[in-house]
């Protein structure tokens, strides 16, 4: 399969899943594309799954529960082989049913959701596995073409002024309310979408990682359409 990223450094394109998880980070390369085109009806299974909270978690039952067409049961067999996939490997897959995400909306002047571009953190050496098999995908972006919000100077003032307490505790103020996780693209940033049905490993800041963790965010919802999601 042809390399759909081919001018951009930061992606690494694969063909197995193995290749996925063996494929280590290095230099300006955070995230590692298993680059599918895959077939079977998602838009059926989200149609027939039932949405119990804005974020709905989708357990091995739930699929198999499911009266479906022969292109939903291909749909069925994709999920639950990357369900499986994941987690002989040793990660904890879960499948969201997603309508939307909570907003951040307690300040004016920096936002926290997962729609604002962001890092994830973790104390222990992994990746983010992330997939979307129905709805709009993810956004990445390279570390060059951002800035981490508390860097940016009448952000960081008023974020100061939140914290009213000591200077040398004021970065663990800001990595405590994960501030310190958030960046602003830059007016000629040139964002990567995920795409559909690509299986996607992150590079996220741990202790143990020899490269910058890699920037994204959740898209902005079609109204009236779900995702389907795979995440660990």
């Amino acid at each position: 399969m042809s390399n759909p990223f081919p001018t951009n450094k930061q992606i690494k394109v694969v063909s197995t899943f193995s290749e996925l998880v063996a494929t280590n980070f290095q230099g300006d390369q955070n995230a590692v594309c298993w680059n599918r085109n895959l077939n079977g009806d998602f838009k059926e299974i989200v149609s027939k799954l039932r949405l119990k909270e804005n974020i709905t978690e989708i357990d091995t039952e739930d699929l198999l529960d499911l009266e479906l067409s022969e292109n939903g049961e291909f749909a069925r067999q994709i999920i639950l082989n990357d369900l499986r996939l994941l987690t002989d490997f040793g990660a904890l897959p879960s499948l969201n049913l997603l309508k939307n995400y909570e907003r951040d909306e307690e300040f004016d002047f920096i936002s926290t959701d997962v729609y604002s571009y962001h890092v994830d953190r973790s104390p222990i050496g992994t990746s983010t596995f992330l997939c979307t098999y129905y709805g709009v995908a993810s956004d990445i972006l390279p570390n060059d073409q951002a800035v981490q919000k508390i860097l940016i100077p009448e952000i960081r003032e008023k974020l100061k002024k939140l914290h009213n307490g000591p200077e040398k505790e004021f970065e663990i103020f800001l990595e405590e309310n994960y501030f310190d996780l958030h960046y602003q693209a830059n007016p000629d940033s040139q964002p990567t979408n995920l795409g559909l049905g690509n299986l996607w490993k992150l590079a996220v800041d741990h202790p143990q990682q020899k490269v910058l963790p890699c920037i994204h965010r959740a898209p902005v919802e079609n109204d009236g359409e779900y995702r389907l999601l795979l995440i660990c």
